[in-house]
């Protein structure tokens, strides 16, 4: 049943979030959160700031005109605090809960204003492939922390 779409998502999305959080409290050691290794391109550090600007791009600034201007190149090349890294988190999560407070279910099968894979889409679908994309991460993020604990 799509009746209750907009607050399940907020939930979901708010839920792995918070065990994003727990992921990057969980490196024992601030510097690993930018080390990368052999074929692995991406700090988990870069990823946490990837994960952000990706839901701060499509969600907030295309969907809930929040004004955030996305620079991705410094998604995967910048690096900041770890408590910088807390607030994006933070932030996006509250951003996440203010648009779905306010969408309404019907609002969901409206089409995605952009067209990032070259086709059109409805807001329910997009909004499913950046949760999906959202753990893909987060996967990857978990993966790199067990490896560096050894």
């Amino acid at each position: 049943m799509i009746m209750k779409l907009p607050s399940e998502l907020s939930a979901l999305f708010a839920r792995d979030l918070d065990k994003l959080s727990e992921e990057l409290n969980s490196y024992q050691n601030d510097e690993d959160l930018w080390i990368v290794k052999g074929e692995i391109n991406n700090s988990a550090g870069n990823l946490f700031l990837h994960l952000c600007g990706n839901l701060q791009h499509f969600i907030g600034a295309t969907l809930n005109k929040t004004g955030y201007e996305r620079n991705r190149e410094f998604e995967f090349s910048g690096k900041v605090s770890k408590e910088e890294l807390v607030e994006n988190i933070e932030e996006t999560n509250e951003m996440l809960a203010n648009y779905f407070e306010r969408v309404s279910v019907d609002d969901m099968s409206d089409p995605y204003p952009l067209q990032p894979f070259g086709y059109p889409m409805t807001k329910s679908q997009f909004i499913l492939h950046l949760y999906g994309h959202l753990n893909y991460h987060m996967g990857q993020i978990n993966y790199h922390r067990r490896l560096l604990e050894g």
